[in-house]
C-alpha cells in the first residue's frame, strides 16, 4: 500500500468511483473501498485523492439506500483524508443516530475547528433531549459527544448539559435488569422461539438485586444497558467539564463551614433526588453507581478478564466520587467510611496495588474536611508498593506521576515523602529510560539539607541498586528448597549466593531499603559493588547508568540554592571520597568525573574558603599520582581549585606556610609525573593535568616569592621533557608542543612578580573580570601579552 505511487492510486479511485455509480454496491465495492482506506491509511503523509472523488465519497455516505458496511468505509476514509478541502458535510438535518454518528467523526477530524465542534455538539444533543424513532439509539451518539467535550467543551450552553446530565442520571441509574434478546442470524439452525431472556448476573455468578452497572454481566445487552456502560465511560470527563458549574444548592461550596455539613448530608439523602436539579442529581446517581461498583469489586470472579474489569473499575470510581466530594463537601461524610474499609480490605492484596493510589489522592484531598489522618493510608502505600512491586512499567509511571501531582502538597504537609525517597528511587533504577523526565520534576522536591548527601550517594550507586534489584527478583524466584541461607564459611561464587549470605546479607538490606537511614555509611557497600561487577554489562544497569549523570547536574544545582557552608564541605569531601567508589561501567565512571569536576568548579565558587577548610582532604587527593590516570577530569579540577582559592584574597585564614605545603605536594606530583627514566617505560599522564600543575604552582610562587627560582628552574626543564625520545613516543606532537607554550608563558610571566601577582592574585572586586576568566588549564589574555613583551619569538627557551 506504501508502494503504490500517485497515478496507479488515481487510476484505482477512477475505478472504485465507477463502482460507486453503479446500479447496486457489492462485495466488489466492499473489497475495493477496504483497499483503498488502506492505501490512504498506510503513510504518514496524506495521499491525495481527486476533489469529485472525495464528493462522491461524501454523497453516498449521506445516502440512505446505501449499505451500512459502506457507509463505514466511506467515513473511515474520509476521516483519514481529513483536514479536507472539498468537505460539504453537514449535520443540521440528520436523523438516523447511526448516520449521525459517521458524519459526525469525519466533521470532528478536521483539526478542532470550533464551528465544526460546535455544530456537531448542538445536533448531537437536539437529537438525545427528543423521543427516538423505533430502531434508532443513543448509543451510536455518546462517542461522539464525548469527543465533543474533549475538543470544546465550551460548545455546549447549560441549558444543553443540563439536559444531558438528566439523562446520564437515568442511564445509570435505571437500566433493565433483564438481558438482552439474541438477535436471530436466519440461518438453517435459527429457532424462530426464542426463549425469555434471564436477569444479569454478577461476576461470581449471583443473580444481580440492584441495579445494573458496568460490572454486570449477560450473554447479550439491551440498548438501555450499552447507554448505562457509555455514560459510565464518559462521566469522569463530564464532571470535570460541567459537573461544577452553575450549582444551585447552598452546600456546593467546598468552602462552607462544618457547621451544616450534616444537614446538608442528610438532606441530600432523605430528599426525593428527582426533586434535584439536573447536576445535582447526577452527582447523587454517579456516587450511588460508584459504591455500588465498589461493592461489587469484592465478589470472586467466575473469569480472570472479570477480574481485571473489577479493579479497573474499581479506580474509576473511587476517581469519581473524589471529583464529587471536591464539587459537593457533603459527600465526603459518606465516602470516607467506605473507603476506609476498601483500603483495608485491599491493602494487602499487591494485585490491587493501582488501586491504592486514587484511595490516597482521596484522604490527601479531603483528610481536612473529614478530620481524618491521611499519614497511616500514606505510608503504607510508600513503603509497601514500590518495594514490591518497583518492576511492573505501568504502575511505576502511575505511581511517579502521583508522587509529582502531588510533591508540593507532599513537601508542606507530611514527612513520609522525602523520607521514602530510597524506595522511590527503585522505580527510576528499574525503568530508567521512561521515568527519567518523571524523576527531573520530582528530584527539587525530594531534597533538602537533611536528605542531600543520602540523595547524593543514593544516585552514585543506582546502577549498583539496578543490579542488586535484579538480584533480589531472581532469589524470589527461586524454588524454596533454594532459598536457604548460605554457608557463612564459605565465599559465595555468585550474586544469588552472595544475596543469602551473611556476609553479604546487611549490604543487599541497606542498598534495597525502604526508607531513609542517614546515620548508616554507604562505605559498607564497597564489597557489594565489586561482587555485582558481573552485572555491569546487563542492557538494564547500563540504561539506568546513563540516567545518572543527568540527575547528578540536577541535583548540584538544586542543592546549591539552599546549601550552608558546613553542607558544601561535607560535599566536596565525598565528592572527593566517592570518585573511587564508583560502579564499575567504563562509560559510567567518565562522566560521571565529567560531572563531578564541573560541580567542584560550581561549589568552590559559592565557598572559596572550602579549599583552606578542607587542605588536608585535598592534600591528600591531589597528592596521590593514581588519581591522575584514573579519575583526570576531577584532579585537574581540584588542582585548578587550589591555584585559584588558596589566596589571602578569598581567606584571611590563607598562611604562606599553607601554600609551601600545597606547592610542595604539588611539586612531587609534577615532578613523578615528568621525570624521565630510561630503564622503564614512560608512562603517559593526561596534558592537561601537566598543564593545570605547572600554572597551579606559577600561581602559588606568585602568593610566595621564595618559591619562584623553584618554579622557574621546574619549568625550564621541560624542554628537556618535551623532547625526550622515551616522551615523544607517547605523547602526540601537538600535546607536546602546548606544554612547552605554557611553559614558556609562565616562566617569563614570573620574570616580573609584581605582574604575576596581580594576574594570579588580583584583589576580590576585580577577580571576575575579563583579564581574570580562567577555565580549567586556560591562562589569562594577559599571561600572552607578557610573552609577547619578554620575548619576540614566541616558543623560545633557553635550554
Amino acid at each position: 500500500a506504501r508502494e503504490i505511487q500517485e497515478e496507479e492510486l488515481r487510476r484505482f479511485a477512477a475505478r472504485v468511483a465507477a463502482l460507486l455509480q453503479g446500479p447496486e454496491l457489492g462485495p466488489e465495492a466492499v473489497d475495493c473501498l477496504q483497499r483503498l482506506h488502506l492505501t490512504v491509511a498506510a503513510t504518514k503523509y496524506p495521499r491525495k485523492l481527486d476533489g469529485k472523488f472525495v464528493e462522491l465519497l461524501q454523497t453516498v455516505l449521506c445516502s440512505s439506500k446505501c449499505p451500512e458496511q459502506i457507509q463505514v468505509l466511506c467515513a473511515a476514509i474520509l476521516r483519514e483524508m481529513s483536514p479536507c478541502n472539498d468537505l460539504i458535510l453537514s449535520c443540521d438535518e440528520i436523523q438516523d443516530t447511526k448516520l449521525l454518528s459517521l458524519v459526525s467523526s469525519v466533521l470532528l477530524a478536521q483539526g478542532n475547528k470550533k464551528a465544526e465542534v460546535s455544530a456537531v455538539g448542538q445536533r448531537v444533543v437536539k437529537v438525545l433531549e427528543r423521543r427516538l424513532p423505533e430502531g434508532q439509539s443513543a448509543r451510536y451518539l455518546l462517542p461522539i459527544l464525548s469527543n465533543v467535550i474533549s475538543l470544546s467543551p465550551e460548545s455546549l450552553t447549560e441549558e444543553q448539559t443540563n439536559v444531558v446530565s438528566k439523562k446520564m442520571a437515568d442511564w445509570l441509574r435505571y437500566a433493565s435488569m433483564q438481558q438482552g434478546v439474541a438477535q436471530p442470524s436466519g440461518g438453517f439452525f435459527s429457532n424462530p422461539r426464542t426463549r425469555q431472556p434471564g436477569p444479569v448476573t454478577e461476576v461470581d455468578g449471583a443473580i444481580a438485586t440492584d441495579f445494573f452497572t458496568v460490572l454486570s454481566v449477560g450473554q447479550y445487552y439491551t440498548q438501555d444497558q450499552w447507554l448505562n456502560v457509555q455514560a459510565f465511560s464518559m462521566l469522569r470527563n463530564w464532571l470535570l467539564c460541567y459537573g461544577g458549574k452553575g450549582s444551585s444548592t447552598p452546600h456546593s461550596d467546598e468552602a462552607s463551614g462544618m457547621d451544616r455539613s450534616a444537614t446538608s448530608m442528610v438532606s441530600a439523602t432523605s430528599t426525593s433526588s428527582r426533586l434535584l436539579p439536573p447536576k445535582e442529581r447526577l452527582r447523587e446517581k454517579a456516587f450511588e453507581y460508584c459504591q455500588r461498583l465498589i461493592e461489587q469489586s469484592n465478589r470472586r470472579p467466575l473469569k480472570k478478564e472479570d477480574g481485571d474489569l473489577q479493579k479497573a473499575c474499581l479506580i474509576e470510581a473511587v476517581t469519581i466520587m473524589d471529583i464529587i466530594c471536591k464539587q459537593d463537601s457533603s459527600y465526603v461524610y459518606r465516602a470516607v467510611s467506605f473507603l476506609k474499609v476498601l483500603h483495608g480490605r485491599i491493602c494487602g492484596d499487591a494485585t490491587y496495588a493501582r488501586a491504592l493510589l486514587p484511595i490516597t489522592q482521596f484522604f490527601l484531598n479531603h483528610s481536612k474536611v473529614a478530620a481524618v489522618d491521611s499519614d497511616a493510608i500514606c505510608k503504607h502505600l510508600f513503603t509497601d508498593v514500590p518495594a514490591q512491586l518497583f518492576h511492573n512499567p505501568s504502575l511505576a509511571f502511575e505511581f511517579v506521576q502521583f508522587c509529582k501531582d502531588n510533591s508540593q502538597l507532599f513537601t508542606e504537609t507530611s514527612s513520609i515523602f522525602r523520607q521514602s525517597f530510597p524506595n522511590l528511587f527503585k522505580f527510576l533504577a528499574w525503568n530508567s529510560p521512561p521515568l527519567i523526565s518523571e524523576f527531573v520534576d520530582l528530584l527539587p522536591f525530594l531534597l533538602e539539607a537533611g536528605t542531600a548527601i543520602e540523595i547524593f550517594h543514593l544516585l552514585l550507586d543506582l546502577p549498583c541498586l539496578t543490579a542488586a534489584l535484579d538480584v533480589q527478583l531472581r532469589s524470589a524466584a527461586l524454588p524454596a528448597s533454594e532459598r536457604a541461607a548460605s554457608d557463612p564459611a564459605a565465599k559465595p561464587a555468585t550474586c544469588l549466593e552472595a544475596f543469602r549470605h551473611p556476609l553479604y546479607k546487611s549490604m543487599f538490606q541497606y542498598l534495597l531499603r525502604t526508607k531513609s537511614a542517614p546515620e548508616d555509611a554507604p562505605e559498607r557497600l564497597i564489597p557489594l559493588r565489586q561482587l555485582l561487577g558481573s552485572l555491569a554489562s546487563s542492557p538494564r544497569v547500563v540504561q539506568c547508568a546513563e540516567t545518572v549523570p543527568v540527575l547528578l547536574e540536577l541535583f548540584f544545582r538544586v542543592v546549591a540554592e539552599f546549601a550552608d557552608g558546613p553542607l558544601i564541605n561535607q560535599l566536596v569531601v565525598l565528592l572527593l571520597q566517592r570518585s573511587d567508589q564508583l560502579y564499575e561501567i567504563p562509560a559510567f565512571k567518565d562522566e560521571v568525573y565529567r560531572v563531578l569536576s564541573s560541580q567542584l568548579v560550581m561549589l568552590c565558587k559559592l565557598r572559596p574558603a572550602l579549599v583552606v577548610e578542607l587542605s588536608t582532604e585535598i592534600l591528600e587527593f591531589s597528592g596521590t599520582v593514581s588519581n591522575i590516570q584514573n579519575k583526570e577530569a576531577v584532579f585537574s579540577h581540584v588542582v585548578w581549585a587550589i591555584g585559584e582559592y588558596m589566596s589571602v584574597s578569598y581567606d584571611k585564614r590563607c598562611t604562606v606556610e599553607q601554600i609551601n605545603r600545597f606547592f610542595e605536594t604539588l611539586e612531587a606530583v609534577l615532578f613523578e609525573i615528568t621525570q624521565l627514566r630510561p630503564l622503564a617505560s614512560t608512562p603517559s599522564y593526561a596534558p592537561r593535568a601537566i598543564s593545570v600543575l605547572m600554572a597551579t604552582l606559577t600561581k602559588l610562587a606568585a602568593r610566595s616569592q621564595d618559591l619562584i627560582p623553584r618554579v622557574s628552574m621546574f619549568l625550564s626543564k621541560m624542554r628537556t621533557f618535551v623532547r625526550s625520545p622515551a616522551v615523544t613516543s607517547v605523547y602526540c606532537e601537538e600535546d607536546l608542543e602546548e606544554i612547552l607554550i605554557r611553559a614558556t608563558e609562565l616562566m617569563n610571566l614570573l620574570k616580573m612578580p609584581s605582574v604575576a601577582q596581580f594576574v594570579f592574585t588580583p584583589p576580590v572586586e576585580v577577580a571576575r573580570t575579563r583579564v581574570q576568566r580562567e577555565v580549567n588549564d586556560s591562562l589569562p589574555f594577559a599571561l600572552r601579552i607578557v610573552t609577547r613583551l619578554l620575548e619576540p619569538t614566541p616558543g623560545f627557551m633557553p635550554g
